[in-house]
């Protein structure tokens, strides 16, 4: 499968109706997951199922069993290996990885047997790579994998806080792979980010909370740590179409 078209918009979808959102503003791909607050796992196989059957754009699901670092036990490698045979039965266009070493390298090992077992799908590399030791390096090992893209915020905690990094990568990079920045972007930053990074691909969750409609209220207890658990966050098409438009503006091809 050959890669989108320049000037590219992937989604982060943490639901099937994320991912609609997504599609109908004009995105070109998504990054399908859930549990956005840590950064985004495994979406649930119906998620996946739907997306397929009704969806035109790519979807790419997350493979990542939990929130918290990218050191995986064992058991939690295979349960990575089933979700990943799991969306090849879906045929997904392709998956996200990230494995890292206790001592911040890239796990080469690991990475090499999903990226076989994923076959004929494709895959990408997500945010670990920016809690790697070594980025650079980290990046030299992801194009000898023969990964597609690496989605990264520079090191930083915003892509626009990491743009000096991901300007560099972006030459170092040389075409080999794909970089393509992440974390914090929206319509009033990714004019900037277009004209200090050279990036022509974009990630971005696009969304907005949505007021829960429940008229009784119970205040004296919770089910989680979230704050405010009679609201929660999907993708606004509104703000997918605003980022569309901005990229389809900016890059030049």
């Amino acid at each position: 499968m050959s890669e989108v078209a320049i000037g590219c918009l992937e989604v982060c979808a943490n639901s099937y109706q994320s991912a609609l959102a997504a599609q109908n503003g004009g995105a070109k791909r998504v990054e399908f997951c859930d549990n956005l607050a840590e950064g985004g796992t495994t979406p649930s196989y119906a998620q996946i199922a739907l997306a397929k059957k009704n969806l035109s754009i790519e979807v790419w699901p997350i493979i990542r069993p939990r929130g918290g670092d990218f050191l995986y036990s064992e058991v939690e490698f295979e349960l990575m290996k089933e979700d990943i045979k799991i969306c090849r039965s879906l045929n997904c266009d392709g998956v996200v990885i990230g494995i890292l070493k206790a001592d911040g390298t890239i796990d080469k090992e690991r990475c090499t047997e999903l990226i076989e077992l994923a076959k004929p799908m494709e895959v990408a590399f997500h945010r670990a790579f920016d809690m790697s030791n070594d980025m650079d390096q980290a990046l030299e090992d992801l194009i000898a994998l023969k990964i597609k893209r690496v989605l990264t915020s520079g090191g930083a905690s915003s892509a626009i806080l990491g743009a000096e990094k991901l300007s560099q990568l972006v030459k170092k990079a040389a075409g080999r792979i794909t970089i393509m920045p992440g974390a914090g972007i929206n319509e009033n930053n990714i004019k900037n980010l277009i004209d200090q990074t050279g990036a022509t691909q974009f990630h971005a969750s696009a969304k907005e909370f949505v007021l829960s409609k429940m008229e009784f209220r119970n205040t004296k207890t919770k089910m989680g740590s979230i704050e405010d658990e009679y609201r929660y966050e999907l993708t606004s098409e509104i703000k997918v179409k605003a980022l569309v438009d901005c990229i389809n503006k900016g890059v030049k091809i």
